[in-house]
């Protein structure tokens, strides 16, 4: 067995492994062992890791089951102690590995853990997709300590220090390979978005521990702004918030929250619609006839998944925090996290 696996689930991204692959090779190749999982490209992915990158492993899914799937696919055929997860749209640097499994390893309990995440096109602020670490308030919505909603911040050293955090993100995620396995991996149903606070969320009730580890950090081109057309990630990003929240909310608040997020999910496909964006209130709509259509197995899961309460979701509302109330910075919301 491999003490670290790093591995790249890769879809038509072939202009990414050439640009980013080199620096991952440098600073990597010594603290673990690389692999490629490539999920049916048809860009020449496959190609160019044979060709010019043979000293990688590679693996080739028979489909293109998403960020889920195939990166439950590809995990059942790696031997390692822990698993990094990269995006292959990620600059790497010196000495990024071994500050989070060292933190790891000083604490058994840490289930999950991310680096600090900073914007590759402007290296002064961080990256919409993780920043320096997740969190969702009360309703399940998600933000990051130096990101809420679209609002980025820049990285002056405010969020250097190393904490118990609610997700860490899929863009860079290391993950203790048993304790994938012993969840199962990703829910496939979800295909990408939010899959990776679900599965934060379960490792929670377990008893084990997220954080992030921010002497550590990488450099995302990412994205976290929807382009226009993007109704599909419109659809995952409300069908799956909706899941999530079905599936790991404790009895107690599981109406309360459903009936409150239906009627702010209205609201957010009416903005869309005012704003010309048909396509993304179609996406809400379709988005919540998927949940009742599969209402029975959703139920199954609910039944299957252990609930427990877990730490570090934010007491308030950060959709009225935000844009009512206008905080723009983590470090302004003061309603506290349990």
């Amino acid at each position: 067995m491999k003490k670290v696996a790093l591995v790249i689930l890769n879809y038509n991204g072939v202009k990414f492994l050439k640009k980013f692959l080199p620096s991952v090779i440098k600073f990597s190749s010594n603290d673990a062992e690389i692999w490629v999982a490539d999920n049916c490209s048809t860009d020449g992915s496959v190609e160019l890791i044979e060709e010019e990158f043979s000293q990688l492993k590679l693996i080739q899914n028979e489909s293109n089951g998403g960020f889920a799937t195939g990166y439950n696919l590809a995990l059942k055929k790696i031997d390692a102690e822990y698993y990094i997860l990269l995006n292959s749209d990620i600059e790497v640097c010196e000495n990024w590995i071994n500050p989070v499994i060292n933190l790891m390893e000083s604490d058994s309990t840490i289930g999950a853990c991310q680096p600090k995440i900073i914007s590759y096109h402007n290296k002064s602020e961080f990256e919409y997709a993780g920043a320096s670490g997740g969190y969702i308030d009360k309703l399940g919505y998600p933000f990051c300590r130096g990101r809420l909603f679209q609002v980025l911040e820049k990285d002056t050293g405010q969020y250097d220090d190393s904490v118990e955090i609610f997700w860490a993100t899929g863009a860079c995620m290391f993950i203790r390979a048993d304790l994938f396995h012993q969840l199962n991996g990703f829910d496939d149903d979800f295909f990408a978005h939010m899959e990776e606070i679900d599965f934060c969320w379960r490792i929670k009730s377990l008893g084990h521990r997220v954080m992030v580890c921010p002497t550590s950090k990488v450099y995302h081109v990412g994205g976290g702004t929807l382009p226009v057309g993007s109704a599909w990630k419109t659809y995952l990003n409300f069908r799956n918030n909706f899941i999530l929240l079905y599936k790991n909310l404790p009895s107690k608040k599981l109406h309360r929250v459903l009936l409150t997020r239906l009627f702010l999910d209205g609201l957010a496909g009416l903005k869309f619609l005012m704003q010309g964006g048909f396509a993304d209130f179609i996406a809400v709509i379709r988005a919540h006839i998927y949940f009742y259509r599969n209402y029975q197995k959703i139920r199954r899961k609910r039944k299957k998944t252990i609930r427990k309460k877990v730490t570090k979701v934010y007491n308030g509302n950060i959709v009225v925090d935000h844009y009512l109330l206008r905080k723009k910075k983590f470090d302004d919301l003061n309603k506290g996290f349990s």
